[in-house]
């Protein structure tokens, strides 16, 4: 070991600066400091590396929308489409095991709730059918759009089904939006996340993959908050760790947060066959369907109202939605910051969707889904043993995590009237700690938010 010797006087004056240079830096990353317990290894070196510093804020760019091009003329990002190939699982299709395979294959699907199995003899760069509508050919993009942080969290999941959402974001997205992908494990107990997954992120092609890693299991919510401060894109995407995207889907995401950096933007979402890992579509050919909820905070998906269609020029255009499934969606990464994040206190999943979609309509943002933009995902066909809660289930002494989250959302954003409306559905809640939501209440008296009644009756919740 080399060891250097200073005299005492130019000790005392490297300790002077050195606090200087501290207290400079500790003004600069005060709002977007690492949340404690949290490592990002870069993906070249492995090594730890030091958490984002201060970011300009996205601008918008009010008027600023696509260009329809009119039927026949490609847009300016789309791809050439290759939807043909003889491989396991090429253009969606389905894919079927040996027989001989069974014993393997059902020892899988109870680890994994899918079919890993087949996932595994399928390509991780595999084609994928095109199934947008006809019109989303012929779009033009603004060409200085937001640049994207994709986050992908995950626990112990499958191999195969995370390097090919990897591959997918890398290999269908314009490189000049997308900024990174960030992979945030929750503490995965699976030896192939640990050394094996660093060593894979040191090849050339995973250039853009940064990986984080909570050092205790934070759960769903949680888990993307750290990954939305260790993201250093003008915008942040979350995606399920088991998902594929589609042709030209980045473009269409972004552009309406390039308009209105207060836009959520969603897309819409395609089916992946748990068990053969075919692609089909989820929604009615020509249909537009928009997230909604009911008193007793479940989600539900209604057909858009011919007045909100109405509002467009084109069958393809985003269109106003209460909300979303959670899962899926795209928001201004400075925005998402000044929305508080995720409330810190909701653990594991559930109520999220529904915490985001309200802070963003009360706070004068607005929550788009986007029909040219779609994103394939995997639905588990059943439980699984590896993506279990583990003692965050318990976190609360028995009372259910989702409820708790439930009425912390419920106290911090309805008027009094209609949290009645839920404690009628839900009349446990009442009773349940719900924790502090302080910090939350300051948020909303701070941004000087919309009353929820005003949003609701004018049909934006």
């Amino acid at each position: 070991m080399r060891v250097v010797q200073c005299r005492r006087s130019r000790v005392a004056k490297l300790c002077l600066v050195s606090v200087l240079c501290l207290t400079v830096l500790v003004i600069t990353v005060r709002h977007s400091r690492w949340p404690d317990g949290l490592t990002q290894l870069g993906p070249d070196t492995g090594q730890d590396q030091p958490g984002p510093l201060g970011r300009q804020a996205h601008v918008s760019h009010p008027g600023e929308k696509p260009i329809f091009l009119g039927e026949g003329k490609k847009g300016n990002f789309e791809p050439e489409i290759v939807t043909v190939g003889e491989a396991a699982g090429e253009n969606g299709k389905s894919h079927q095991l040996r027989v001989e395979q069974k014993q393997e294959e059902e020892k899988l699907k109870g680890v994994y709730g899918f079919n890993q199995l087949v996932s595994d003899e399928i390509s991780l760069n595999r084609t994928v059918p095109d199934q947008r509508e006809e019109e989303c050919r012929n779009w033009d993009y603004p060409t200085d759009l937001p640049t994207a942080s994709v986050i992908l969290v995950f626990h112990n999941e499958g191999w195969s089904t995370l390097f090919r959402t990897v591959n997918s974001v890398i290999n269908r997205s314009p490189p000049q939006f997308l900024h990174e992908v960030v992979l945030v494990d929750d503490k995965s107990e699976m030896e192939h996340l640990h050394q094996k997954l660093e060593d894979e992120l040191k090849k050339p092609y995973y250039a853009k993959v940064k990986l984080v890693r909570n050092q205790e299991r934070e759960g769903l919510i949680r888990a993307r908050n750290n990954g939305a401060v260790a993201a250093t894109g003008e915008v942040v995407v979350f995606l399920d760790a088991h998902c594929e995207v589609a042709y030209n889907w980045l473009p269409p995401l972004l552009a309406p947060i390039y308009e209105d950096r207060t836009t959520l933007s969603v897309p819409v979402i395609d089916g992946i066959n748990w068990d053969d890992f075919s692609i089909k579509p989820v929604y009615a050919k020509g249909s537009h369907s928009r997230g909604i909820f009911e008193w007793g905070m479940l989600y539900k998906e209604g057909t858009l109202p011919a007045k909100e269609a109405a509002k467009s020029s084109h069958h393809s255009e985003p269109y106003n939605a209460p909300t979303h499934a959670g899962g899926l969606f795209a928001i201004d990464r400075s925005w998402f910051e000044e929305l508080g994040w995720y409330d810190s206190g909701l653990w594991v999943w559930g109520a999220e969707n529904f915490e985001l979609s309200f802070k963003v309509w009360m706070c004068g943002g607005r929550s788009v889904w986007v029909p040219c933009s779609r994103v394939s995902h995997v639905y588990r066909g059943h439980s699984c043993s590896s993506c279990h809660s583990g003692s965050l289930a318990n976190k609360f002494a028995g009372v259910p995590t989702t409820l708790r989250n439930y009425k912390r959302v419920i106290e911090t954003w309805f008027d009094e009237e209609y949290k009645e409306y839920f404690y009628t559905r839900e009349p446990l809640a009442r009773l349940i700690d719900m924790g502090d939501i302080s910090e939350q209440l300051k948020l909303k008296r701070r941004e000087e938010l919309q009353e929820f009644r005003l949003v609701y009756e004018r049909g934006c919740l």
